[in-house]
């Protein structure tokens, strides 16, 4: 069953991964294996955007899909899993950018890969990420963004991180769109990632795990 769920969410069939899901639930299966089958099948949607095969819309779909089984699987989750936590995320798409699917499948991917992720949604302002840090004393910090202004706004932000004397506290991330090599420099992060894995590896090179 497994594969079968891997293949219906890449493949976009919504009613039938939904189904899978709930029989895999009502038969006691770990959740965890069954989010594990979702990343998989969400770095296949990603190859076929990449290859050409898939394109926007199909990813914006990808994300409602994800966002249904999430919903599912979530409640089933145990205590005893928020002990394997590897590390505390703040992560959100900077302030005057409201897209959201790119930062989705990142903090989905991030979550069942063992990081407790705080996410603040779009648009968010650099003061808000300066407060969920000192709240939570999260050691990593993503910044998501599509637009060419984001650029500026993660400069911004990672600047407030600074101010806040918080910058030595935190590694920082950012990613989305026409990030680069040259944006990260710009902006003053620490990395910057192409895509949902990088993200991944990054966090995970950074607590050592």
């Amino acid at each position: 069953m497994a594969e079968d769920l891997v293949s219906a969410l890449a493949d976009l069939e919504e009613k039938e991964a939904g189904k899978i899901v709930e029989d895999r639930l009502n038969a006691g299966e770990d959740p965890l294996k069954i989010l594990d089958d979702a990343r998989r099948a969400l770095e296949i949607v990603g190859e076929r955007f990449a290859s050409g095969e898939y394109f926007i819309p199909d990813l914006l779909y990808s994300g409602e899909i994800l966002k249904g089984i999430t919903a599912m699987v979530k409640p089933r989750l145990s205590k005893t899993t928020a002990v394997r936590r590897l590390g505390k995320i703040v992560f959100g798409t900077v302030a005057g950018d409201i897209h959201d699917i790119g930062k989705d499948i990142v903090v989905f991917m991030l979550d069942v890969n063992g990081f407790e992720v705080y996410d603040l949604g779009v648009d968010v302002p650099a003061e808000k990420f300066v407060e969920k840090i000192k709240e939570t004393g999260a050691g990593i910090v993503g910044l998501s963004g599509f637009l060419t202004l984001a650029f500026e706004s993660m400069k911004q932000t990672i600047q407030a991180i600074k101010y806040a004397g918080l910058r030595d506290k935190v590694k920082i991330m950012i990613g989305g769109g026409q990030i680069d090599e040259q944006v990260r420099g710009f902006a003053g992060a620490d990395a910057y990632g192409k895509d949902a894995i990088d993200a991944v590896n990054l966090a995970k090179s950074w607590i050592g795990g």
